[in-house]
C-alpha cells in the first residue's frame, strides 16, 4: 500500500513514516497543506493521513478541496482537536476517519489498514501484475507462476516500487529516497544486496528473466 502521509511535526511525521513501513508500506510525507495537496492530487496514494493543523493550508480545508475535485483516496485525519464537533466537522469535510492526538501506534496502523480494506471498489488497486509476477497489496503476498514467494518487509516494498514502476528505469537514487528514505547516497551496497535478494527469489527459477540491470542508470522490472 502507498501512503501519504501530511504532518508538519517532524518527529511525528518520522514516528509515522516508520511505523508505516515497518507495517510494509510504501509512505512518503509532506510538511505543508499545499503541498500535500499536489502530492495527494498526482500520486496514486490508497491511503493519505492528514494532520489538521497544517502550515499554509488547514487539512480539513485540503480534504474539502481533494473531494471537490473528485479525489476519492480514503483520508484519516489527525488532530489535537478531538470534541465531537471537531470529528463531525472533518467527517463532513469529507474525510473517512479522524483520529485524536495523543493516539496509539497500533491502534493508527489498524485505521489504515481498515480505510484501505473498505475503500471504494473503484479506487486503488489492491494487485499489481507484471508478466505472471503476482503481488497482492492486501493480502501482502507474491506469486510466480503460481508459485508463492516469502520476501522481507523491505523486499516486499522494494518489489512493490519496482512493479509500481514496471517498464521503467529506476536509479538509486529513487530507491535510496523511496525504499530506504535516505536522502543522500549513503555509499554502502545495501541496494545491491537487496537488488540480488529479489532477484533470486523472483528470478532463479524461473526461464524469463524479469528483474534486469540497466548499466550506469539503475534497474528495471518487465516481462
Amino acid at each position: 500500500m502507498k501512503v501519504l502521509v501530511v504532518e508538519d511535526d517532524f518527529e511525528l511525521a518520522r514516528t509515522l513514516k516508520r511505523a508505516l513501513e515497518d507495517d510494509g508500506h510504501v509512505v512518503d510525507v509532506a510538511s505543508d497543506g499545499v503541498t500535500g495537496e499536489t502530492m495527494a492530487s498526482v500520486a496514486g496514494y490508497d491511503v493519505l493521513v492528514f494532520d489538521r493543523m497544517l502550515p499554509h493550508k488547514e487539512g480539513q480545508e485540503v480534504v474539502r478541496d481533494l473531494r471537490e475535485a473528485g479525489v476519492s483516496t480514503p483520508v484519516l485525519i489527525l488532530s489535537a482537536l478531538d470534541g465531537v464537533e471537531h470529528r463531525v466537522q472533518g467527517l463532513n469535510a469529507g474525510s473517512n476517519d479522524y483520529l485524536g492526538k495523543p493516539f496509539n501506534t497500533d491502534e493508527l496502523l489498524a485505521r489504515v489498514r481498515s480505510l484501505w480494506h473498505g475503500r471504494d471498489r473503484n479506487g486503488p488497486v489492491t494487485r499489481l501484475q507484471v508478466g505472471d509476477l503476482e503481488m497482492d497489496l492486501l493480502a501482502r503476498t507474491v506469486h510466480r507462476g503460481g508459485a508463492k514467494i516469502d520476501l522481507q518487509p523491505r523486499e516486499f516494498r522494494l518489489l512493490e516500487y519496482l512493479m509500481r514502476h514496471a517498464g521503467q528505469v529506476v536509479t538509486r537514487t529513487m530507491l535510496l529516497e523511496k525504499v530506504w528514505d535516505y536522502h543522500f547516497d549513503p555509499q554502502t551496497n545495501v541496494i545491491d544486496v537487496h537488488i540480488s535478494r529479489l532477484r533470486a527469489k523472483i528470478d532463479r527459477d524461473f526461464e524469463v528473466q524479469l528483474l534486469h540491470t540497466v548499466r550506469g542508470s539503475g534497474y528495471r522490472l518487465e516481462a
